[in-house]
């Protein structure tokens, strides 16, 4: 299988140079050794996606919560579309190893209950980003 990364019309597509995704990006790429940047692709099966973060070797896949503010419910469904789009992409690329999803400390909230063990049993990755860095979920105190 061949995977395309499409050109994008800057390294950082979409995100601005002060936005969050992009400061969460740069963060969890510290945590993780890696340089990570947002991506459109082009599947073996033909299919177009972008990809919020994604490391060079197409190792690492990242989706990104960074809603700020006041929580609403509707974010709940948000951490799970996007876990689902991790599910796929994994599957989808080839030399995908690991999938992510970095939240902001907000959207830990939407983790409640089955969410953080459903996506953990699923080997979906969370870190949340509070502003500077990114932590694994299970090492926030």
């Amino acid at each position: 299988m061949h995977l395309t990364v499409l050109d994008s019309p800057s390294e950082w597509s979409r995100f601005a140079e002060a936005s969050i995704e992009r400061r969460m990006l740069l963060a969890l790429g510290d945590r993780l050794g890696t340089r990570l940047r947002p991506r459109p692709l082009m599947l073996p099966d033909g299919s177009r996606v972008e990809v919020e973060g994604i490391d060079d070797a197409g190792r690492v896949l990242v989706q990104l919560v960074g809603n700020q503010g006041t929580y609403k419910p509707a974010y709940r469904n948000k951490v799970m579309a996007d876990m689902f789009k991790l599910l796929w992409l994994r599957d989808s690329v080839p030399t995908a190893e690991r999938t992510v999803l970095l939240v902001t400390e907000l959207i830990v909230q939407a983790l409640g209950g089955w969410v953080a063990r459903a996506a953990a049993d699923l080997g979906i990755e969370i870190h949340v980003f509070d502003g500077t860095t990114a932590v694994p979920l299970r090492h926030r105190t």
